[in-house]
């Protein structure tokens, strides 16, 4: 995947390693190129020193052909405003903003921008926000009799219940992921657009599971 990291402070650097890590094409900007050091010698990505919000700086990472965009400067009304153009501006599917005021989260998650924490926590869910797969393996229990799948809502399930991906003994929905909050959900829990579902299954029933998601 190629992406860009905004802002090279502890966050921004420890986001971009982790990727880099991974195999992922990381293109890191920043205003102050002082702060490249951090990255070390053997970061292998692109680095930018200029405006994170600059049309001619975007352009030169080439924002128009990633697949991710992450705002983590020091300044949440940065943040805001990058995201906001790489969203509605360059249509980036995967924006990511860090914010200090929470209070702001439900305001960017309206906008269809990921907020992340200040912790090292959040360079964690911002790997796991990028590089997620609409199937993934979160765990395997035992000898493989039983998978814990993290897995994001199909549109056709949105507005139905946990009941409907449900199957006794076989599958079921132990926790659901929604604005930045996880929870552990009824059966009549209903399913809402942009819901990550965490589903434990047997081997047997994963066809099964993929058929009640429309993924077959």
């Amino acid at each position: 995947m190629k992406i860009i990291v905004v802002g090279c402070g502890r966050m921004g650097t420890g986001l971009s390693l982790n990727l880099a890590k991974k195999g992922h094409h990381i293109t890191v900007i920043d205003s102050n190129p002082e702060a490249f050091e951090t990255l070390g010698v053997h970061f292998t990505g692109d680095k930018i020193a200029g405006n994170g919000f600059d049309r001619e700086v975007l352009t030169e990472a080439k924002i128009d052909q990633v697949d991710a965009v992450v705002c983590c400067t020091k300044s949440d009304e940065a943040n805001a405003v990058i995201a906001r153009v790489a969203r509605n501006v360059y249509h980036v599917p995967c924006v990511i903003a860090r914010l200090y005021d929470p209070l702001k989260a439900d305001i960017y998650q309206r906008l269809g921008i990921q907020t992340i924490s200040t912790t090292s926590w959040g360079i964690e869910k911002a790997a796991e926000i990028i590089t997620y797969n609409q199937f993934d393996s979160v765990f395997r229990i035992g000898n493989g009799d039983v998978d814990l799948l993290r897995i994001e809502v199909p549109s056709g399930l949105v507005g139905h219940t946990v009941d409907d991906v449900t199957a006794l003994g076989e599958i079921q929905v132990v926790s659901i992921s929604r604005a930045n909050r996880t929870f552990i959900p009824t059966l009549g829990t209903i399913l809402e657009e942009g819901d990550i579902l965490y589903i434990s299954t047997i081997a047997s029933a994963t066809k099964k599971l993929k058929s009640m998601l429309a993924l077959a």
